[in-house]
């Protein structure tokens, strides 16, 4: 039986999800310039997606964070386009389906908001990050869009909503 639940992040969870972000950011071994890992809004998550169209949720499991993902205007872009952030899992959240539902949360979200497109930037050996964003419709395109600060991510892709 699945005892995790996506819910949305309040105040209180801030450190424990920059915490999560960070170990995954590690565990994985991206740079720690010019990706989320150097990111002032690490800390600061809740207050930073408690504006209009955003959201970040959590994924929380016994009373553990243990996973994580949100949806906002994408940065410095003129558009309707949001932008699929800060998704990260904690190796105990992988292959639980955590990562899909997460994602169908988050689109969800979006077009509810009223996006007409959904971007993300990743790095290029986060391949089941990549497998997970093509099955729910992502493509890859040839360059980034707006300017998110990552210029250490590489790779972005693009769903219509």
């Amino acid at each position: 039986m699945e005892t995790a639940i996506i819910r949305e992040i309040r105040p209180e969870d801030n450190s424990n999800v920059a915490m999560v972000i960070r170990q995954v950011l590690i565990d994985i071994g991206v740079p720690k310039v010019g990706t989320a890992y150097a990111d002032k809004a690490l800390d600061f998550m809740y207050e930073n997606y408690d504006v209009p169209k955003a959201t970040y949720f959590v994924v929380e499991d016994q009373g553990e964070i243990i996973g994580c993902a949100g949806v906002a205007q994408l940065d410095n872009f003129e558009g309707n386009v949001c932008e699929l952030q800060k998704m990260y899992f904690l190796e105990e959240a992988r292959g639980r389906g955590l990562g899909s539902k997460m994602m169908k949360i988050c689109i969800n979200k979006a077009k509810e908001y009223g996006f007409e497109k959904c971007y993300l930037e990743t790095m290029p050996y986060m391949k089941a990050a990549q497998k997970l964003y093509m099955k729910s419709g992502f493509e890859y395109i040839d360059e980034p869009m707006g300017d998110t600060g990552h210029f250490s991510c590489p790779v972005w892709m693009l769903k219509s909503l």
